[in-house]
């Protein structure tokens, strides 16, 4: 196993971490902030691996399909558990989750006629959005920062945050199958 994919890996071991965290700040302000710090610090380890891979030659079959998985299981572990605390509308979960499928489906038909689809600008724009809206999400999630801004400011920021992840997931799925529209026939 090489340092990128160890990195990968890492980030796969830190989501169960971040949930754990998550649920222990539910009543914990301390525990907002750390639970913000692994999904960060979590977060960081997907720049670190594709730029370790690229810069010494790591790129692997197994990074190939760790890296995206982890990715998703690390964004749609906040979501779902945002989503549960009444935090993030099921249906922008629901473009998410449908990009995802969709996407991977593609992926798959076309792997099945020997062409692989590379990640898009617009996908690594969406994750990059993703990851900092909800990084931004966990840090307001904070009394203190309630205290501070106030819930109405709050809520008008998470809905910036939903609307900002939900255009970028659906602009980025749109993209995929417009570029790739004949792997479908």
């Amino acid at each position: 196993m090489n340092t990128a994919t160890k990195f990968t890996m890492l980030r796969i071991f830190m989501i169960p971490l971040f949930m754990i965290c998550m649920y222990w700040s539910k009543s914990n302000d301390l525990m907002c902030f750390v639970s913000l710090a692994v999904f960060g610090i979590a977060s960081l380890t997907d720049l670190v691996d594709g730029h370790i891979a690229r810069k010494y030659n790591q790129v692997t079959d197994l990074g190939k399909f760790l890296d995206p998985l982890a990715d998703k299981i690390l964004v749609l572990a906040a979501m779902c558990i945002f989503c549960e605390w009444g935090m993030f509308p099921a249906w922008a979960l629901m473009i998410v989750l449908a990009r995802e499928f969709a996407v991977s489906g593609l992926r798959m038909i076309a792997s099945g006629k020997g062409r692989v689809i590379a990640a898009g600008w617009s996908g690594k724009v969406k994750t990059a959005v993703t990851m900092v809206a909800l990084c931004v999400m966990l840090l307001l999630r904070a009394q203190l920062c309630v205290d501070l801004l106030g819930e109405a400011v709050i809520s008008v920021i998470y809905l910036i945050c939903i609307v900002a992840i939900s255009v970028t997931t659906l602009y980025s799925g749109v993209e995929y199958f417009v570029k790739n529209k004949d792997t479908l026939r």
